[in-house]
């Protein structure tokens, strides 16, 4: 059994602790279905998807990924987050997702 932490009234700084592609992943995914009238549990599921499709990583700020990133390695999240949410959006679809 989990045993509940006391981490104070801030939650010991746990609040700002993200997964770095959920906000890239929402946004992409919004520009691909821009066109689309896509329902919500449409949405989310591709962003489940997508997202068990991208490695996991953790930050607490996003400046600090744009700072150490190159532009090489920038342009390569962008493309694999294009292609998880493109190959999401195929995999929803055909599995009976709604899609309008």
């Amino acid at each position: 059994m989990l045993t509940p932490y006391n981490l104070g009234d801030d939650n010991g700084g746990l609040d700002s602790v993200h997964n770095y592609y959920e906000h890239i992943v929402f946004e992409e995914i919004a520009r691909q279905l821009q066109d689309a009238s896509a329902d919500s549990d449409f949405t989310a599921d591709v962003a489940c998807v997508a997202l068990n499709h991208l490695p996991p990583h953790y930050i607490r700020h996003h400046v600090d990924m744009a700072f150490y990133l190159s532009p090489k390695a920038s342009q390569e999240i962008e493309e694999k987050v294009a292609n998880a949410v493109r190959n999401a959006i195929v995999f929803v679809t055909q599995r009976g997702g709604r899609n309008g």
